[in-house]
């Protein structure tokens, strides 16, 4: 479906009246990535989700079909749609906007730009036949036949130079961890050479909660498509690793995106040491704004970020539905998979980690 994928993408059938004959939709190619880049780098919504080097590692690891669209006039882009077409038994056949993100959708420079835009999405997923398109906007008003979902939020704030600042910000329980897990002697080192044991932490982590595990090769893809932008720390308790995160850093913004921990690291409150380095490094860097990242009300990740004293908001994920008749929810903490994530739970991890990655690939 590629080359019908493209066909469809270079020819536009959806027009408007005052545009028509000023904007055109372009698939991205590869003579194309440096201008599609530094449009979402100046774009105030960009992430990096929208850079052609989340492209790269979701399409060499997964094998997904990437149909990344843009708007364009007189030869200068404005607007941009990343997405993949994701197709399993599972969840059918859709356009996501993007796998394994939490931000994606479309960055545009002008309301028309992006209305031309989602136009054209819809007009390719209803001749494709496609089950729903799914564009997950960090902030955005409602569109006009999309629907909400509403399951997530993403915790935010603004980094201060002077770490003992940023130390005072935090609520008294959330210092008191910290302090406390520093007088037990735990240390943290940055660098991608920790890499393998950051994965068993990581795959454990991701068991623990009944969730299929990502490839390793995902790292590596990001590490070499993302290099410098990205950031693996490891918490040791003498020299067993309890605790580790893999950031990407995004302009003056630091993303603590994956992270693992070992059975011991809740005792020794390993994880607030952990987001704690992370952020006084991340300060005394030169960085001004922490994300954390989504998390879905009502789980035990939404409430430890809630002890960090962040901005909460709610994120504009939206949905057009096509073929479905109703909003798709795939998520691990969806009652319908309750059974199967309890028996994945009880998985040798060893196998877990054999047969994870080929299971995740239906839930990106």
């Amino acid at each position: 479906m590629a080359s019908t994928l493209k066909e469809i993408s270079d020819h536009p059938a959806v027009t408007l009246p005052a545009l028509a004959a000023s904007l055109r939709i372009c698939s991205l190619t590869q003579e194309s990535f440096e201008r599609w880049d530094r449009f979402v780098l100046e774009h105030p919504g960009g992430s990096p989700f929208h850079l052609t080097s989340w492209k790269r590692s979701i399409e060499a690891t997964f094998g997904f079909e990437p149909c990344y669209l843009y708007a364009e006039r007189a030869g200068q882009i404005t607007a941009v749609a990343p997405l993949f077409v994701i197709s399993n038994w599972i969840m059918g056949r859709c356009l996501l906007s993007t796998p394994f993100a939490v931000y994606g959708g479309i960055c545009a420079a002008n309301a028309e730009s992006e209305r031309f835009l989602i136009d054209h999405l819809k007009e390719l997923a209803h001749s494709q036949a496609i089950q729903y398109l799914e564009l997950r906007f960090r902030q955005h008003e409602s569109l006009p036949q999309f629907a909400p979902n509403t399951l997530y939020s993403t915790f935010t704030s603004d980094l201060s130079p002077d770490p003992e600042a940023n130390l005072k910000r935090l609520p008294r329980d959330t210092r008191y961890m910290i302090r406390k897990s520093a007088k037990s002697g735990l240390r943290a080192h940055r660098g991608a050479d920790q890499l393998d044991a950051f994965y068993q932490l990581f795959s454990l982590n991701l068991l623990r909660h009944g969730t299929p595990a990502i490839p390793l090769t995902l790292f590596k893809n990001l590490i070499r498509e993302f290099g410098g932008s990205t950031d693996l720390l490891m918490v040791y308790s003498g020299t067993k690793p309890v605790t580790g995160v893999f950031s990407f850093t995004y302009r003056d913004t630091i993303l603590p995106y994956y992270a693992g921990a070992s059975d011991e690291a809740y005792g020794l409150s390993a994880n607030n040491f952990m987001y704690w380095e992370l952020m006084k490094n991340a300060a005394l860097d030169g960085v001004l704004h922490f994300d954390f990242g989504r998390s879905k009300r009502g789980t035990g990740s939404f409430n430890f970020k809630s002890q960090w004293n962040m901005i909460v908001e709610p994120l504009d994920y939206q949905i057009h539905l096509v073929k479905r008749k109703e909003l798709p929810n795939f998520s691990p903490v969806n009652p319908k998979f309750q059974m199967a994530t309890n028996l994945w739970k009880k998985m040798p991890l060893r196998l877990a980690n054999w047969l994870g990655p080929r299971v995740v690939r239906w839930f990106p």
